[in-house]
């Protein structure tokens, strides 16, 4: 069975729960509503041989009503098919976690929740990944500013000279001359 045809078959499945498929330059996707998320995944993985997760991940429509989008990356032991499943998620709501399908979709999760805000009900450690505990920002959302918001957190990084620069173990980058570049191949006094 193709990726294709598992689109197919999940449509069929789900009926009206499945707001949409598309197949473009070989990638399958199915965009699902949210009350099925949980159900299309697990039968992905038991049914349909999609055993890993390869990535989760969050989409930030800012403006729009429901303001979020999670999409999955599936794909089967082999690397033969591959399947995107999609479901958007409005601010208040909550997505059911994935880590009782697949245990690797813990810490994908995690940074879901920690850069963009997106909660995953019944996952088992739902903290911050990426950011300290207690930071109130969501750094990913669209309207996060770019030059960052102000924080208590003491100031550690430095403005001077890298530790190593120009050390013996630093590459030149920019040198169209490999042998140059090669950090052993220079001098140092």
């Amino acid at each position: 069975m193709s990726a294709a045809q598992d689109l197919e078959s999940l449509s069929a499945r789900f009926g009206s729960e499945v707001v949409g498929t598309k197949e473009f330059r070989g990638e399958s996707t199915i965009l699902v509503k949210l009350g099925v998320l949980h159900d299309v995944l697990a039968a992905a993985k038991k049914e349909l041989g999609y055993a890993m997760v390869i990535d989760i991940s969050s989409l930030d429509h800012f403006g729009e009503h429901p303001r979020f989008e999670m999409v999955y990356e599936l794909a089967t032991l082999d690397d033969s098919k591959h399947l995107r499943v999609k479901a958007k998620v409005a601010e208040d709501e909550e997505v059911p976690t994935a880590t009782d399908i697949w245990l690797g979709a813990d810490w994908h999760e995690r940074e879901v929740y920690d850069m963009m805000g997106i909660r995953f009900s019944g996952h088992p450690n739902l903290k911050r990944i990426l950011m300290w505990e207690g930071y109130p920002f969501h750094p990913l959302r669209k309207d996060f500013p770019l030059a960052g918001r102000p924080s208590e957190m003491p100031d550690v990084a430095f403005t001077g000279v890298a530790p190593l620069e120009g050390g013996p173990f630093v590459t030149c980058a920019g040198m169209n001359d490999s042998v140059k570049r090669e950090p052993r191949a220079r001098v140092v006094d």
